[in-house]
């Protein structure tokens, strides 16, 4: 009886390409059967999204499916605001974050498909309001668009925070000069351009300032007419502040506030400003898989969309997507993270098949939950590979031995414990921490990321001097801060 009133309860809306059995018994295995990637223990848990999104603290979630270059169904669950009592439905507008990358990357190119742009050109050439200051560090190398598209101009500010609906905005100038009211630092280079990846949303920006010199116009409005509306994305929108907020979801921290003034404002429109649905941006991946096939597309032509999805210097960053092989498929995808917004989008290169998931929260494990049981629901070959691993419990008194901050760059590593348990964060995020496993008594790693692990470094006396980080890219000694 408690579950069936749980059910009932819980707010959710439907969309569907037909009412058979099959698909809704699809959409029952998607729901009933998340797991992540990394497992403690021996068995697959395959949680609910209704478990999931109670234990994340996630208040909302909306997701799109695409199956053989269609919409398949489409479903919104949980609350856009609890506090208004108002539900998240398929017209909710979340934060699409650093996925607003893949649609400038869009808009850009169409630009140079016109002849206004010249791929290869330095950047100064076309910009008009502001030039980027080259320095000794660019090494008289000279920065291109397909160099800001893939993140290989070797340039600083890698994200943007965003500002308090309350603050006062910067322009993109103020932004890029890093001048007041601007909340980051100038962009600027910290290396020779072309050389090798480095994410960076400043190279973003300095192409919606390129936009905007070149055309003239407004950016949100040119990218209203010339991408969002040819695409049919009739609930997408990158102005900023966003004008009409009468169905915006609020982003909601990890501890179950909600974000002061309900979002964050984004004045990098092009790197992170974008409002949208999943079946907006699913409509998006569509026409990229429709064009690659050699229909006619309503952004770009198939030979520039295959010049999109080709890697540039790094073998997985293309021009405003990342491509990934999984199993016999190619497939391109953007993540996007802004102040307690998380999502993603995936598209297959072949096949026409699709995924993507938002969520007005700050545990990124649902999304990938739901990718894993997405994937198996529909037999997508090399995305759900799960790792179990051995898990061992070890008392909470010695667990508080463990406590304390630790040095990574200029970032602070942070060990706590969260009830009878050790957790960690970065920077204090997420502000609850992530529960940590131990597979012995001085190796741990958390399911967020199944790849990144630590060992506890003591010195001869026995106490804690340092951890070490590890992942496929790189191992790294992080030193306590006393």
């Amino acid at each position: 009886m408690k579950k069936l009133l749980l059910l009932l309860l819980w707010p959710f809306q439907l969309v569907a390409q037909s009412g058979s059995d099959e698909l809704f018994n699809k959409i029952k295995q998607v729901e009933t059967s998340l797991n992540p990637s990394l497992i403690f223990g021996d068995t697959l848990p395959n949680n609910s999204i209704e478990q999931r999104l109670r234990e994340t603290h996630v208040k909302g979630l909306s997701i799109a499916v695409i199956q053989n270059y269609k919409i398949h169904w489409a479903k919104a669950y949980g609350w856009a605001d609890s506090a208004e009592n108002r539900k998240v439905n398929l017209e909710t507008r979340f934060q699409a974050a650093s996925i607003s990358k893949s649609l400038n990357s869009m808009g850009i190119l169409k630009l140079v498909e016109q002849g206004k742009l010249d791929t290869a050109a330095d950047i100064n050439n076309c910009l008009k309001s502001w030039k980027f200051p080259y320095d000794s560090l660019s090494k008289n190398k000279k920065i291109t668009i397909l160099n800001l598209l893939s993140h290989t101009a070797s340039l600083d500010i890698h994200g943007f925070p965003g500002y308090d609906r309350s603050d006062s905005f910067p322009n993109l100038i103020q932004v890029l000069n890093g001048e007041r009211p601007a909340n980051t630092k100038k962009v600027r280079s910290i290396g020779q351009p072309g050389k090798a990846f480095r994410y960076s949303g400043g190279g973003t920006t300095i192409t919606q300032q390129l936009l905007m010199d070149i055309t003239g116009a407004d950016y949100a409005n040119w990218m209203q007419k010339n991408v969002l509306k040819p695409l049919g994305m009739k609930n997408s929108s990158y102005r900023q502040p966003p004008v009409d907020t009468a169905n915006l979801a609020t982003g909601y921290y990890n501890d179950g506030k909600p974000v002061n003034g309900k979002y964050h404002i984004y004045p990098e429109k092009a790197a992170a400003g974008l409002w949208t649905t999943p079946t907006d941006l699913a409509k998006y991946i569509i026409d990229c898989q429709l064009t690659l096939r050699g229909k006619k597309g309503k952004i770009l032509s198939t030979p520039m969309m295959k010049t999109r999805m080709t890697p540039y210097i790094d073998k997985n960053a293309a021009l405003g997507v990342f491509v990934e092989k999984k199993g016999d498929k190619n497939w391109f995808n953007h993540n996007g993270g802004n102040e307690a917004f998380l999502c993603t989008s995936w598209g297959s290169m072949e096949g026409g098949n699709g995924v993507v998931i938002m969520i007005n929260g700050e545990d990124f494990s649902v999304i990938t939950e739901l990718m894993n049981s997405v994937a198996t629901a529909y037999n997508w070959n090399g995305f759900f590979k799960p790792e179990f691993r051995k898990v061992i419990s070890i008392p909470r008194d010695t667990l508080a031995t463990y406590t304390g901050n630790f040095k990574m760059g200029k970032d602070t590593i942070s060990l706590l414990m969260c009830g009878d348990q050790l957790c960690i964060q970065q920077n204090r995020q997420p502000a609850t921490g992530y529960k940590v496993y131990f597979s012995d008594r001085t190796h741990f790693s958390i399911r967020e990321e199944a790849a990144t692990s630590f060992t506890l470094l003591f010195n001869e006396s026995g106490k804690l001097e340092a951890l070490e980080l590890k992942d496929p890219r790189m191992k790294m000694k992080l030193p306590k801060i006393e």
